[in-house]
């Protein structure tokens, strides 16, 4: 297996299941079968868990009641709560598993600090990274590209609901063509919405490979690091 260090950032609507909020304890245990079948094959785990099932700051903030700020910290919070339920779920799994905050709340989770997530991943640990980059105006997409460079991970897989990057939405248009493999550069001018812009930078200075797939295809995950991207997209120089 090429990768031996990945982080893999899930959604937080994935979580709300068809309900399309809150959590669904079936996709938590899903979820946490997908990552425990890397971390049997001796691969080290980051991830990262957007909020989105509980709030998103923009969306909070769109009507001026609730300032951008505001908005995005309390976005934050949801991270958090996603991570200690993706937490729950992965020791319930047979893990062992550390949550990070970007945030300092001390008695929920502990502060990150990169060599210690570092030393966790080293040590056979799933490091959940919550909180976002502790900073308002920055996605969970950019946190998790910035936590994937920091911790020296070999590529970042975007699990989603789809099975790759497409030039439009393919649940809108029948003719929707799948792109196997494109650049940085195609995604950021063309402006296709693998990973916010910010995000795709971030990668492309840093020669990350970007990934996304299907999180709901079984065994996808593994496949993938193993080599096989028959399921996937790949964001690469």
């Amino acid at each position: 297996m090429g990768q031996k260090r990945v982080l893999v950032k899930f959604s937080g609507e994935a979580l709300a299941g068809e309900a399309g909020h809150g959590i669904d304890t079936q996709i938590l245990n899903y979820i946490s079968q997908e990552i425990k079948s890397l971390v049997d094959a001796g691969i080290q785990v980051g991830l990262v868990i957007g909020g989105g099932n509980i709030i998103r700051g923009v969306t909070a903030a769109k009507d001026g009641i609730i300032r951008r700020t505001a908005g995005d910290y309390m976005g934050m919070l949801a991270t958090v709560i996603n991570a200690v339920a993706m937490q729950e779920a992965c020791e319930h799994a047979g893990l062992k598993v550390r949550v990070q905050t970007a945030i300092k709340m001390e008695q929920i989770a502990e502060p990150y600090i990169q060599r210690r997530a570092v030393r966790h991943l080293e040590k056979g640990r799933v490091v959940i990274f919550a909180a976002g980059t502790g900073n308002p105006f920055f996605t969970t997409d950019t946190a998790a590209t910035l936590r994937a460079v920091e911790i020296g991970a070999d590529v970042i897989i975007k699990a989603t609901k789809v099975d790759g990057v497409y030039d439009r939405d393919p649940n809108k248009f029948a003719d929707a063509v799948k792109l196997d493999v494109l650049s940085y550069d195609q995604a950021l001018h063309d402006h296709i919405k693998v990973m916010d812009d910010t995000s795709i930078a971030l990668a492309k200075d840093n020669k990350l490979p970007i990934i996304v797939c299907d999180m709901f295809k079984s065994g996808n995950l593994l496949e993938i690091i193993g080599g096989d991207y028959t399921n996937c997209s790949i964001v690469q120089q």
